[in-house]
């Protein structure tokens, strides 16, 4: 009998890629990354994946949260919480160990685990430590799971401000003047830490921008203007991390650019300026994020001054080996110079940020935007690339 008188089966129809949304996190910023993780859910194209939220409490649960981005806004000046949007005080999400199986299972003390599917690809909108600094990366990497982003080395070095403006400079890209306080120095000799920092301003002048090393959104940094400040700086900085970074302060335009990576590589988008904002010192947590002190898009540069940004700013993306994603953050000094500040390798991606305008000014979209940065993920590979 040949083949053509069997009876065929219908065809299966393909699966939709299931896209896994994991958001909040232990840092200080948890509340902004359950903010982007409301409008990346908001603008994913549900006729193209499937969406999985998961949530990371401030204590480091993985819950299985309600999948409503409207419950995921700044309210009367607050963040929201992952704790507020879970489904259970208790349960936990659990993603796979073995790389032959992504299958993810939640669980409740006292009930039978429940099997949620198979994820193809984790979008981790998480900021800061215990997210943004390369340890979900590295589990994922553990798990053969693609994900969004910068990968593990990327994600290190993005995080940690002083390693980032050593890796820039070993590629020929100019960085700020700077000095580091390590853990180890303050608890030795808290005077001798101080006194560096006292002979860096008088080598550098004051305002200093005291800063912890590996924080975001502007959390825990402080202008100080002069001495009389510089204690209470500290222990802000401290608050959020025990390594503190301090930067002498660039007298200049803010200008801002984003990488994004296509089929044929890391593109930049127009640039944007960050003008001082009227009610802040600097352009502050509140300022960003409360407030929503707007950028100006595109900034108001010559033709070659933008070339020139957007050449810098794939330069950075390289220089640190990013991938997916970068926000590169510049100050153009008044000799006509640009000195990178920092990159970000999961910038703020709220509607109102400054990412997403610039693409938009650029000519992608919002959720155009999310789908290339999911693409980019699927077409990579786990692993040594």
């Amino acid at each position: 009998m040949s083949s053509e008188n069997l009876p065929q089966s219908p065809e299966q129809p393909s699966r939709k890629p299931r896209v896994a949304v994991v958001f909040g996190g232990r840092s200080s910023e948890h509340g902004i990354s359950v903010v982007t993780a409301g409008a990346v859910l908001k603008a994913i194209d549900r006729t193209k994946y499937d969406v999985l939220p998961i949530g990371i409490t401030a204590e480091g649960r993985w819950a299985l949260t309600a999948d409503e981005p409207e419950r995921m806004a700044i309210t009367d000046r607050r963040t929201p919480t992952v704790e507020a949007l879970a489904e259970s005080t208790e349960g936990g999400v659990v993603l796979p160990v073995d790389p032959a199986d992504r299958e993810v299972v939640y669980s409740e003390p006292g009930s039978v685990p429940k099997a949620l599917g198979e994820v193809d690809v984790v979008f981790p909108v998480l900021h800061g430590p215990y997210g943004e600094d390369g340890t979900l990366q590295g589990l994922l990497e553990l798990s053969g799971v693609p994900y969004v982003g910068a990968g593990v080395l990327a994600s290190a070095v993005g995080q940690d401000k002083e390693y980032m403006k050593r890796v820039f400079t070993s590629f020929g890209l100019k960085v700020g003047p700077y000095v580091v306080i390590r853990p180890r120095e303050w608890a030795q000799d808290e005077s001798a830490a101080r006194k560096k920092i006292v002979d860096f301003a008088g080598e550098h002048g004051w305002p200093l921008f005291v800063k912890p090393a590996r924080a975001g959104s502007s959390i825990g940094i402080t202008k100080v203007e002069d001495l009389s400040g510089l204690d209470e700086a500290i222990a802000e900085a401290q608050r959020h991390d025990p390594k503190i970074l301090v930067e002498a302060a660039l007298r200049g335009r803010e200008i801002e650019c984003g990488v994004l990576e296509f089929e044929d590589g890391p593109r930049a988008s127009v640039p944007a300026e960050i003008p001082p904002p009227d009610a802040h010192a600097y352009y502050d947590f509140e300022a960003k994020y409360i407030d929503s002190t707007p950028g100006i898009v595109p900034a108001p540069l010559t033709d070659e001054e933008t070339a020139e940004v957007r050449r810098l700013a794939v330069e950075a993306f390289d220089a640190a080996s990013c991938e997916g994603l970068v926000r590169a953050d510049f100050f153009l000094t008044e000799d006509g110079e640009f000195v990178i500040n920092e990159i970000n390798t999961m910038p703020g991606f709220t509607p109102i940020s400054m990412y997403p305008q610039m693409w938009q000014a650029t000519g992608i979209g919002y959720p155009e935007l999310v789908d290339r940065l999911v693409q980019a993920a699927l077409r990579r590979s786990t692993g040594l690339r």
